[in-house]
């Protein structure tokens, strides 16, 4: 399948989403990977992992980079070799990636009642204004706020950060698009503007949430 969803938000940063519909094999034809990513792909053991990991590769063609501009550090943040930024993100069907020339980060994540099992991990906070009682709005809440603390730690990405000690997400409503947030680790004290929406597909049941976050 082409591409799902493009997203421009501003002058500068985009978000392109794909819905991995493709074999492995299709999806291989499609794309020129250098040696090193080549070895990191032959080494993953789930194929949903290995069609993720591509699709990404078919995200930074259609904004015309290739598998050659794209770089990790050694902490596994992905960087290009010029002024722009570059945040990746994917869950089961769906892979996304920003590109902007403002530090961000991105994550997706599936729906699911499973996050209420981990909620007291990565929630402090917000459980005060959390209403537990509703218990869809609440699991689309929590999913905002994971998605809000994992696009954060992207940008960050230092050790020790702790997403439920660490990373406050403001409160907010799900009828709004956009959230504040901040991090307080160690000395720094950093502010970030999050935006968030529903994503939904014919072809999967459930409905996914995107998170991506500007740091101010």
């Amino acid at each position: 399948m082409p591409l799902f969803q493009t997203i421009q938000f501003n002058e500068t940063t985009k978000i392109l989403i794909w819905e991995i519909t493709e074999s492995l094999e299709e999806l291989l034809s499609k794309v020129v990977l250098k040696e090193k990513t080549q070895k990191r792909l032959d080494g993953m053991k789930s194929q949903m992992h290995q069609r993720a990991f591509l699709s990404v590769r078919m995200l930074i063609q259609e904004m015309g980079f290739t598998d050659k501009d794209l770089h990790y550090d050694e902490f596994g943040k992905p960087y290009f070799d010029c002024h722009n930024y570059i945040s990746i993100t994917h869950s089961y069907h769906f892979a996304a990636i920003i590109i902007s020339h403002e530090t961000v980060g991105i994550d997706m994540e599936l729906q699911r009642e499973k996050i209420l099992r981990i909620a007291d991990k990565f929630v402090d906070t917000e459980f005060e204004y959390l209403n537990s009682n509703v218990l869809g709005e609440y699991v689309k809440k929590l999913t905002v706020i994971w998605g809000a603390k994992e696009a954060i730690f992207k940008i960050r990405n230092e050790k020790g950060i702790s997403f439920k000690d660490h990373i406050k997400v403001d409160d907010f409503s799900l009828n709004e698009s956009q959230v504040q947030a901040s991090l307080h680790f160690d000395d720094l004290i950093k502010d970030f503007n999050v935006h968030y929406e529903e994503i939904k597909s014919d072809n999967f049941e459930g409905n996914f949430t995107l998170v991506y976050a500007f740091e101010k």
